[in-house]
């Protein structure tokens, strides 16, 4: 089957890790014989932003990466936007929208969805149906065939409160042929890479990963990231944390490699109002075989098996697991290879290409009066 994915970026994973997932998922369709399209707005926010600081080198080196797949732009002017939608849906089997798409774009593909009778899924890897509901309201989501939502907790947001009647739960996965275990020297001991957040983690951050750095000063701290206020640099550093700036998502894999830990603070919103979903970078650590430590979470979903990633119930607590995974070899790589038989047992691109394949069949075999059990991720 032919799908075609409306993204945010493909190209670029500045600022925007629902890239790294698009970007294996679609790779892994493609290697299972289906074809596979993204489409992204000409001059997107993460692209521009991303050739701004970092230059084109890092697009070329995407293309590269994934030489199976086919990114491409669409225009938003008025006058070119109809026809470039009419071009990038033709002949598609699925098309699968981002919740990050713009309104107009997805105002115009519900009217060709209603003319060409493809399967026409709305994807959602963000808090914005909980932290913005009025804006999710505004979308004509009765329109589509359902949602893939990244938790349960979101799916049944969906259905409770947007009354979508089928919400699958779609969780982010790592990709593994990227994503991998590499044998490197250590040169730190405990790596945080993501964004400071908006303020929506910033009390956070400083308590479990500023605090924790203050109260090992012995142990050495990386962090990568954009979009840090200079208030959060100015911390970092006199709690004697080196900030290395943006990381290609094509090299967080030697990143977390050369550290013996790997930190992870979920932004609040998840904690609070959307329990159970872990992110990408928790998914992506544990595949790079790296020991991780997680500030609270909690795991309502089971998607982890005891062991395979540590979680702090209060910042001593972090700083305590982080020492002990510094200090102890064996302690960290037991942890390690837990997580890792986890990913590549539940949560790899592969398995989330069966699921959309077992979605797709699912709409098309029962059409538009379907209603899966409202526990289930995919049809009964």
């Amino acid at each position: 089957m032919k799908l075609t994915f409306f993204v945010h970026s493909a190209a670029s994973d500045w600022n925007h890790g629902n890239a790294h997932f698009v970007r294996g998922l679609m790779d892994a369709l493609v290697r299972r014989g289906h074809g596979a399209q993204s489409w992204e707005a000409r001059g997107a926010w993460s692209l521009a932003n991303l050739l701004r600081d970092e230059g084109i080198e890092p697009v070329v080196r995407f293309a590269r990466a994934y030489p199976r797949l086919d990114a491409r732009t669409y225009r938003l002017s008025e006058d070119r936007l109809r026809a470039d939608l009419e071009r990038a849906v033709a002949g598609s089997d699925v098309v699968v929208v981002h919740e990050w798409t713009e309104r107009e774009v997805v105002q115009r593909l519900v009217e060709l969805a209603s003319r060409d009778r493809f399967v026409f899924l709305f994807h959602d890897t963000h808090h914005r149906a909980a932290s913005m509901p009025r804006a999710i309201r505004r979308l004509p989501l009765q329109r589509f065939h359902g949602v893939l939502a990244f938790g349960r907790s979101l799916a049944a947001l969906y259905r409770e409160e947007f009354g979508v009647a089928r919400a699958w739960t779609f969780h982010e996965a790592a990709d593994v042929h990227r994503f991998r275990p590499l044998r490197r020297v250590k040169e730190h001991d405990v790596v945080w890479i993501g964004n400071w957040g908006d303020g929506e983690r910033t009390a956070e951050l400083r308590d479990y990963l500023l605090g924790s750095a203050r109260a090992l000063p012995d142990l050495a701290f990386v962090t990568h990231g954009v979009r840090y206020p200079d208030e959060a640099l100015r911390e970092m550093a006199d709690a004697g944390i080196e900030h290395r700036g943006w990381v290609s998502s094509l090299d967080v894999p030697e990143v977390l490699a050369r550290s013996r830990a790997a930190l992870h603070v979920p932004r609040r919103v998840y904690r609070r109002a959307l329990p159970g979903i872990p992110t990408i970078r928790v998914f992506e650590a544990l595949a790079c075989g790296v020991p991780l430590v997680c500030s609270p979470w909690d795991d309502t979903e089971g998607l982890f098996a005891r062991g395979d990633l540590a979680v702090a119930a209060a910042p001593a607590e972090m700083a305590s697991m982080l020492r002990r995974l510094a200090m102890d070899d064996e302690r960290a790589s037991r942890q390690a290879e837990r997580g890792l038989r986890t990913i590549y047992a539940r949560h790899t691109c592969d398995h989330r290409a069966l699921e959309l394949a077992d979605i797709v069949e699912c709409v098309g075999r029962h059409g538009s009066d379907v209603r899966p059990p409202r526990e289930e991720s995919v049809c009964a």
